[in-house]
């Protein structure tokens, strides 16, 4: 114990040594770095009417700075990412032509692993003037360190491969030991899309985004981009979301929505969503990892955009310095652009579209490289400069100018906001009683709100949690009932009871959260899940909707198929950008775990008179269904097409359509078996099989069908053999049919010699179904 007290006493004196050096190197002039002086930098800099651009700190200060986070006392925190783009102490084995790299090992945590440049900072005013002037490091040595977050008597940190948790429970600013290790497999192929953006959502979970080059594998969960999220009480790791690009930048609207940004030419973010599937560049960053997906979620439509194609740091304003007008506007930087815009979110259905709204800060300088935003205690937004004239790394050897480094705060001059100093506010979270962290939830800067939260989800006192069901149950404004709602549950206050009483909720965003948080729960009782089946029974707000089909993926079939159901009986959400996909993957989550649960609902008639159900969810069922090469998947897609078959007779609204219509997912299904074990199957069981019977009969009534006839020569039929064969031999046939006629021919030479039966359509589906695009930003193609 004695050595440890020195140890730490030691530390604590050096890293005041530390801390004085640099405040001594801030008095003097720094060497002249590349590009413009910090203050020639700012002057030059254009800001929107009715604003100007203040600079905040500049080198030695902070140099490199690629993500940065206010504290519980109005501190700035800044990771200095030095070590860019290399990682200490690792050699490269293999780089690709997406700069993806393989190293040699995977780098032990910080400190035993390599000792990096990266460093994580904070800076102060101690003055009140609005200029930094006191720096101190709080760790250094990192190697490749992206993301920061507050919370839990410590600091998260993003060192890939890992999420670390460096305890500081006495508030000395120095790391009480070494980091715990939280997460490791975050993906390090590429220093310029790995995981970063961490933020706290409101439901208490630390959410991140990762990039588009690299891949991670945590807890058996592999990815290449998405939306990832763990829980520091539960240890519960999850990925959100998958897809979406190069994404540095996440957060929350007042009603809770995520938001990221992204590097797609001709959009700003995504609306990302529980369990969603997001657009990806496939060919170079991967296939989605479900095969089943059959279709994904594109940006949110972008109207006038302008600049680069890159969005970074992008976030919600809800602060109180600016005007109201840019209140809830998105504002993100423009890495290539140069510059920081604000953009319009307006409705679309369940989710959002974008449009360009305004220049909020224009450069003039093409050094001026924003690589994160926050807001700070002040209401303004801080803007992190990396300050280069390079903004990717195409040579992984390239020289870096690692000497520089700026931010700048974007303050209003007109308005009310504009009357409260620049200066950051002297205030500690820690000092303030449960009743104040309480009034907070009030503040108009939704900073203060975050920060009381997160506060006391630290304490995890009970103390206020009467009031906050109250205000939860009885706010007359939806934002006040959905913060009450919020802290209640990061105290551990939400439970059954409460949520059956918010179901009955006036506020959509209450009754869609308390769906989101009961989805987050293990297990519901049986009570409750009839209860969400009759709220989707009679729902009529589309954000609840979407909800309770992102819940339909987390409860078991027996819970969930019921709510599908009654989805697909009111069939209200045909037209919505996003819900006829969210419904399908609730569908296909319990396909084959759930299977009579699934098979129960659709084959009633009552499937038959929904649009939602007979023409989307349906064709997309058989199709997995055959996809899945089993005998129990082919069973059942003849269950549903013998249903169909009667439907197609007896209901007005099906008459002539799903019998025919569902034989082109038959064929896609076929052409999507993959690996040893559909081949197996397409030998030994799929010919004999009574949907093999089925795929004959279906040829009969309609001979014509080139792919129908070479799918049951697939399967070994003579008869449609032969009628290939004389009609391939006949002169008066079409050379083009002729052709294809012989290919389907030469399938059942190869099936005869036990090569297999191999594709039967003249184009193979890829293993999404979406073809170059896909279906489109609806999924509905």
């Amino acid at each position: 114990m004695r050595s440890r007290e020195l140890h730490h006493r030691l530390a604590v004196l050096l890293f005041i040594a530390g801390s004085l050096s640099v405040e001594i190197a801030a008095n003097l002039t720094p060497a002249r770095a590349q590009g413009f002086a910090p203050e020639e930098a700012a002057r030059r800099m254009t800001a929107a009417e009715g604003f100007e651009v203040q600079l905040v700190a500049s080198e030695p200060l902070v140099r490199q700075p690629v993500a940065m986070e206010f504290d519980d006392r109005g501190r700035l925190w800044v990771i200095q990412y030095l070590q860019y783009p290399n990682p200490e102490g690792l050699a490269r084995v293999e780089v690709d032509r997406f700069s993806r790299t393989k190293y040699d090992r995977v780098p032990e945590p910080p400190p035993h692993g390599p000792h990096g440049a990266d460093k994580i900072t904070i800076l102060e005013d101690t003055d009140g003037d609005g200029r930094m002037d006191r720096s101190r490091d709080f760790v250094d040595g990192l190697n490749l360190a992206s993301g920061i977050a507050f919370g839990h008597g410590g600091v998260f940190v993003v060192n890939v491969p890992y999420l670390l948790f460096y305890p500081d429970r006495d508030r000395d600013d120095v790391p009480d030991s070494d980091p715990q290790v939280l997460l490791k497999g975050l993906g390090m192929e590429d220093a310029h899309s790995v995981a970063n953006s961490l933020t706290w959502g409101p439901d208490g979970w630390l959410y991140g985004c990762q990039g588009s080059t690299v891949t991670a594998n945590i807890r058996g969960i592999e990815f290449q981009q998405g939306v990832w999220r763990y829980h520091p009480v539960t240890d519960r790791f999850e990925l959100f979301c998958e897809g979406g690009g190069n994404s540095w930048g996440l957060d929350f609207d007042r009603r809770g929505n995520l938001l990221y940004s992204t590097n797609y030419g001709g959009h700003v973010l995504l609306h990302g969503v529980q369990g969603g599937y997001f657009i990806k560049s496939f060919a170079k960053h991967g296939t989605l990892h479900n095969p089943y997906t059959y279709g994904f979620f594109d940006h949110a439509p972008h109207h006038n955009f302008r600049g680069g194609h890159v969005t970074v740091g992008g976030l919600v304003y809800q602060g109180d310095q600016y005007p109201e007008f840019l209140r809830g506007k998105y504002i993100g930087g423009d890495l290539l652009g140069h510059a920081v815009y604000w953009h319009d979110l307006e409705p679309r259905g369940s989710t959002f579209e974008t449009a360009h709204g305004g220049e909020l800060l224009v450069a003039n300088d093409t050094w001026f490289a924003p690589t994160d935003l926050t807001v700070g205690p002040d209401g303004a937004v801080y803007v992190a400069d990396w300050s280069d004239a390079r903004t990717a790394h195409p040579d992984p050897d390239a020289d870096w100018d690692r000497s520089n480094g700026r931010i700048y705060r974007i303050v209003a001059t007109q308005g009310d906001g504009a009357k409260r100093p620049p200066a950051t506010p002297q205030i500690d979270f820690a000092t303030f009683s449960d009743e104040q962290l309480l009034r907070l939830h009030q503040h108009r800067n939704q900073w203060h709100v975050r920060r009381a939260r997160m506060e006391l989800a630290r304490r995890g006192s009970q103390a206020l949690a009467a009031t906050l069901r109250e205000q939860a149950l009885s706010a007359r404004e939806e934002s006040p009932a959905l913060e009450a709602l919020w802290s209640l549950h990061v105290i551990g206050g939400f439970d059954e009871s409460l949520a059956a009483d918010l179901l009955d909720s006036p506020h959509p965003a209450v009754r869609a959260w308390t769906v989101r948080l009961l989805g987050d729960r293990e297990t519901i009782s049986g009570e409750l899940a009839e209860r969400l089946d009759e709220l989707a029974e009679v729902e009529s707000t589309v954000e609840v909707r979407q909800q309770l089909a992102c819940l339909a993926t987390r409860l078991p079939a027996s819970q969930a198929m019921p709510i599908i159901n009654a989805h697909i009986i009111r069939d209200v959400d045909r037209e919505d950008p996003y819900l006829p996909l969210l419904w399908w993957w609730a569908v296909e989550r319990h396909s084959v775990s759930g299977r009579g649960e699934v098979l129960q609902r659709f084959t009633r008639p009552s499937l038959w008179r929904s649009e939602l159900g007979r023409e989307f969810l349906l064709p997309r069922l058989v199709r997995r269904y055959t996809a899945e090469a089993t005998p129990a998947g082919w069973d059942a897609v003849v269950e549903l097409l013998r249903a169909a078959r009667v439907a197609s007779t007896r209901e007005p609204a099906a008459r002539g359509e799903p019998w025919e219509k569902l034989w082109s997912s038959v064929l896609q299904g076929w052409q999507e078996q993959t690996g040893e074990p559909a081949a197996r199957f397409r030998r030994e069981a799929a010919p004999t099989h009574p949907l093999s019977q089925l795929i004959l009969d279906a040829w009969r009534e309609r001979r014509s069908d080139l792919s129908l006839q070479r799918l049951a020569i697939a399967l070994g039929h003579a008869e449609p053999a032969a009628a290939a064969k004389r009609e391939a031999f006949d002169r008066s046939t079409p050379p083009d049919r002729r052709v294809q006629l012989l290919q389907a021919l030469q399938v059942r030479v190869e099936r005869a010699r036990g090569v297999g039966a191999g594709g039967v359509g003249a184009r193979e589906v890829g293993a999404r179904g979406v073809g170059a695009r896909g279906v489109g930003a609806r999924g509905v193609g």
